[in-house]
């Protein structure tokens, strides 16, 4: 089959393209700038908002499987033009291009839409999705890591000087990016009815167990220290002074951050006969500490 990829070139979409091609199936990957030439993998040069490549990328494509978002904005606009305009412009693509298969990569952040300028704008490209004409499935993972990942980092440096600085208590679940990946080509490959999909690999964690367990992947005893949210905001503030847009911890973060249950609701697991996690959370935080340590970030 041809796949038709958006977001080809980030954390999700990288694993993605491979996972297809080892698959023995051909990608048309949407790239905003020029690519080392991959066999199985035709790239088009172009973005979201430049309808004109979309319609290229979707040109006698399979399935689509949209992956690109924002995850980081200065403000509403920002969020809504890369997650709720970007949505609408690939839909339309896959419309005119017969496209039927649209798997569409949200976020668990889409569950409590008030919490964030994020989480909204996920929620209202759902709604988009929701009611096309298309054969779509929505994908919504809890946190996503593994090689590659730059969004966690910070949390392993600190863990190797004895730290966890950690929100207030509450429960999350994550997913290691490969068994994403994995259910994400499934999912273009296997047409079906409508549904929403919540996606972890089974464990849920409190903020300190995950604290613990990143601590054991590079080798540190980690004391949890859980902040405030208003801390939290502090922090926020002072790190978008210091990074810029580097910032990993933004007033919008801190919104969702706080919030007391961020795992899958079992029943909006995929169905097992599709697919079933395979990587457990201690195994693929190690694997993430090894590229960590190999890339010479830690």
């Amino acid at each position: 089959m041809i796949l038709g990829v958006t977001g080809a070139t980030g954390f999700v979409g990288r694993v993605v393209v491979e996972q297809a091609l080892g698959r023995g199936h051909r990608v048309r990957a949407l790239t905003r700038r020029p690519q080392p030439p991959q066999d199985g993998v035709t790239w088009v040069e172009g973005a979201l908002d430049r309808p004109d490549t979309l319609a290229t990328l979707a040109g006698g494509a399979d399935a689509v499987l949209h992956i690109a978002g924002v995850v980081n904005a200065p403000d509403r606009a920002g969020f809504a033009a890369g997650n709720i305009d970007g949505t609408a412009a690939m839909l339309a693509a896959a419309r005119a291009a017969g496209v039927a298969r649209f798997v569409h990569v949200s976020s668990l952040s889409a569950r409590e839409p008030q919490l964030s300028n994020y989480g909204w704008s996920k929620r209202e490209a759902e709604t988009l999705v929701e009611e096309s004409d298309r054969d779509w499935t929505i994908v919504r993972p809890t946190g996503v890591y593994g090689p590659g990942d730059t969004e966690m980092r910070d949390m392993f440096r600190l863990a190797r000087r004895g730290l966890a600085l950690l929100p207030p208590p509450g429960r999350l679940s994550l997913v290691a990016v490969e068994d994403l990946a994995r259910l994400i080509v499934a999912l273009g490959l296997t047409p079906g009815p409508p549904a929403v999909l919540e996606v972890d690999d089974g464990a849920v964690l409190t903020h300190a167990d995950l604290a613990r367990l990143i601590g054991r992947a590079v080798g540190t005893r980690v004391l949890p220290m859980h902040l405030p949210a208003a801390l939290l905001r502090l922090g926020a503030r002072l790190d978008r002074r210091f990074r810029g847009a580097g910032a990993k911890l933004t007033p919008d973060r801190v919104g969702y951050l706080c919030h007391p249950d961020w795992t899958a609701d079992p029943a909006r697991r995929p169905d097992p006969s599709l697919w079933t996690p395979a990587i457990a959370t201690a195994d693929g935080l190690a694997a993430t500490a090894r590229w960590y340590r190999d890339a010479g970030l830690l």
